[in-house]
């Protein structure tokens, strides 16, 4: 039970006037409406996971959106994890997040992304049942006993002596609150685009939140304008599939959590591939000067890697055609989405382009495509706790950070609530960084480097990826996990057991010998490697490539009863054994780096050797430790050295 509060009524102007031209004096009956340690602004991915990990910290929280219908929407592709994305979420799982659970309990299709290389790069991917994994999601918040669940649209954040004081919503609620998360995706000042049709407005037609930038900018956060967009969707129906190439999901799947899924996932659906040719391309050159990317219309950064359509074929002059996928939205639907068909185009040229498409000569479009701007923070304004260095109390998560993706703003969710909740009980933060991990890379990026575009995760941004697999998240993340309280010293304890179990088994194999046989150097010469002419431990046999820990098996006699996921670390860490030790070096000289702390109040301006951008970008960060000032963009090797000497005298 929250306590109550007597209703105090003021008449106050509120912060924007109404938009009514005859009454500009229009004034709203404020009130307070209770006392929370935690408010969240958003309840999206990042939101959710915010306003979860804050409750379940202990934290009385309140979460905020505008729309209780939007909760835990996927206005954009119906599905999570991906390359890099799909480490973030089994990270954020082995944190004690929620997004790896809601994601298996409603994927109606898995798959592992580039098996067919390392498996640093192995990602696990999932098609979700969008409209289940909203009712799941707004369910669990529902549910969560410290947490309450509002639909409101905050319009002011109350500033008292430098920290956070309330939130205020535009019918005139005031919560006051310690801290506040800002999880506010794509809705900041929002407007989306199709061709010559602009419209204030956030995703699948949901009110922008249009007040809150003017009070951000007022606070003095230095915001920047952002834009991402996204494909038309298909009705099924009006699509001849028998044109296109069909793609099963894995049996069996490979699930997110490395907790035991509670029951089935909802369905075993497929996939369409086609393709894009030059009659698209043509149709899509005819109509640049109607696309608002070209005409000046939209004014936003779009990021790089997910470029629309029309930029493809602008960027990528000389491909004749581009891939594209036809992705299922749920089970109880014929809504398909139409992967790497992003365009802000009008309407009747996206009819256009899409009829000249194998398989869609007759295909209806349900949804247009469209271009969606919006306003986020610099992400230099923050901490590697997500936390605001203006402002104290204030965080921000996912594309308000200036990130991309549901995977991105789950886990920054995550990391400000928890982080929220751990500064209101006088803890040590959580800073994950980038030798820990995905999550760690993500961040540091953003609040170390900043960024210019949307921001989005990728397996080439972690200089440790050997180390950093999606299949190991669970021992590189669990202690951190167990540490602030969400995840269970009995799991935690599985986890231990696992590894070592894996330990165990390297070690067996690696001082188990075999003799050389007929059968054996058969099995070698099938898969191209030598014979044997004398004996071989098990672990050198099982470094050559064409073998795996299976094939083995009849030579294994002592070879005990495993887990597959146990099997498939032990191979992994025999098989790249030099290549792991040669990471590991490096991330030990990376660790040194970041246990030199550098004092926060700091005046960089004030040390003597420093080059002059040097001294205005430290200045601006506010670097936490040495690693952290050597990333910083625009500092040298040569201004390390400095505070090197500096910080030993």
């Amino acid at each position: 039970m929250h306590p109550t509060y007597p209703l105090q009524y003021l008449h106050r102007p509120c912060y924007n006037k109404q938009q009514n031209p005859k009454k500009e004096d229009t004034t709203i009956l404020d009130y307070n409406a209770g006392q929370f340690d935690i408010a969240v602004i958003g309840a999206g991915h990042a939101g959710i996971e915010a306003a979860l990990a804050s409750a379940r910290l202990g934290m009385r929280t309140i979460c905020f959106t505008i729309n209780l219908d939007a909760v835990g929407n996927m206005p954009c592709n119906p599905s999570i994890g991906g390359t890099g994305k799909g480490h973030l979420v089994r990270e954020l799982d082995a944190l004690g997040g929620e997004m790896g659970k809601a994601a298996d309990f409603c994927a109606i299709q898995f798959r592992m992304l580039n098996r067919g290389k390392g498996p640093a790069v192995h990602s696990p991917r999932a098609q979700i049942d969008r409209r289940e994994y909203q009712k799941l999601m707004k369910h669990t918040l529902e549910r969560e006993s410290r947490l309450s669940l509002r639909q409101a649209e905050i319009i002011d954040i109350g500033v008292e002596n430098g920290a956070v004081s309330y939130v205020k919503t535009r019918t005139g609620a005031i919560f006051h609150t310690k801290t506040v998360i800002i999880c506010a995706g794509t809705y900041l000042n929002a407007r989306t685009i199709v061709g010559e049709a602009v419209q204030d407005g956030g995703p699948d037609g949901m009110f922008a939140a249009e007040i809150l930038t003017e009070r951000l900018r007022d606070l003095g956060l230095n915001l920047r304008r952002f834009k991402t967009g996204t494909p038309p969707r298909i009705n099924a129906r009006t699509v001849d599939l028998t044109k296109l190439e069909i793609q099963h999901g894995d049996k069996p799947p490979k699930t997110f959590s490395f907790e035991p899924l509670q029951k089935p996932s909802l369905g075993d659906a497929v996939c369409w591939l086609t393709y894009s040719n030059e009659q698209t391309h043509d149709v899509v050159r005819a109509n640049l000067h109607r696309s608002p990317m070209y005409s000046g219309v939209i004014e936003g950064t779009g990021t790089r890697y997910c470029p629309s359509f029309e930029d493809k074929v602008v960027r990528f002059a000389g491909k004749d055609r581009h891939q594209l996928f036809l992705e299922p939205t749920g089970l109880d639907t014929e809504e398909l989405y139409l992967q790497g068909f992003s365009s802000s185009l009008p309407e009747e040229i996206q009819v256009q382009m899409l009829r000249t498409i194998r398989g869609m000569e007759q295909a209806e479009i349900m949804r247009p495509a469209y271009a969606i701007e919006y306003d986020c923070v610099d992400p230099l304004e923050l901490t590697a706790t997500l936390e605001c260095k203006k402002i104290q109390g204030l965080y921000g998560a996912g594309q308000f950070c200036g990130s991309s993706g549901y995977e991105e703003a789950a886990v920054q969710g995550f990391v400000a609530g928890v982080n929220a909740a751990l500064k209101l009980r006088g803890e040590e933060p959580l800073i994950i960084r980038r030798s820990d991990g995905y999550i760690g890379a993500l961040i540091d990026d953003l609040v170390t480097k900043g960024t210019n575009e949307p921001y989005r995760i990728m397996t080439s941004r972690s200089e440790y990826r050997l180390l950093h697999r999606q299949d190991n998240a669970d021992i590189r993340m669990s202690a951190f996990g167990r540490r602030i309280g969400l995840i269970s010293e009995e799991r935690y304890q599985r986890v231990l057991e696992k590894y070592a179990a894996v330990d165990r088994e390297i070690a067996r194999l690696k001082s188990t010998y075999v003799p050389p046989s007929e059968e054996l150097n058969a099995l070698l010469e099938s898969a191209g490697e030598p014979g044997l002419k004398s004996g071989a431990s098990l672990a050198s046999l099982l470094r050559r490539p064409k073998l795996g820990y299976d094939m083995l098996a009849p030579y294994d006699k002592s070879r005990p009863a495993l887990d597959p996921e146990i099997t498939e670390q032990v191979e992994i860490s025999i098989r790249y054994e030099g290549y792991i030790d040669r990471q590991e070096r490096h991330l030990r000289d990376f660790e040194k780096m970041e246990n030199h702390p550098l004092p926060q109040d700091l005046d960089y301006s004030t040390l003597n050797g420093l080059r002059l951008e040097a001294r205005e970008k430290l200045n601006a960060v506010r670097p936490a430790n040495l690693g952290q000032a050597s990333r910083v963009s625009g500092v040298s090797p040569a201004d390390i050295g400095v505070l090197m000497v500096w910080l030993g005298s």
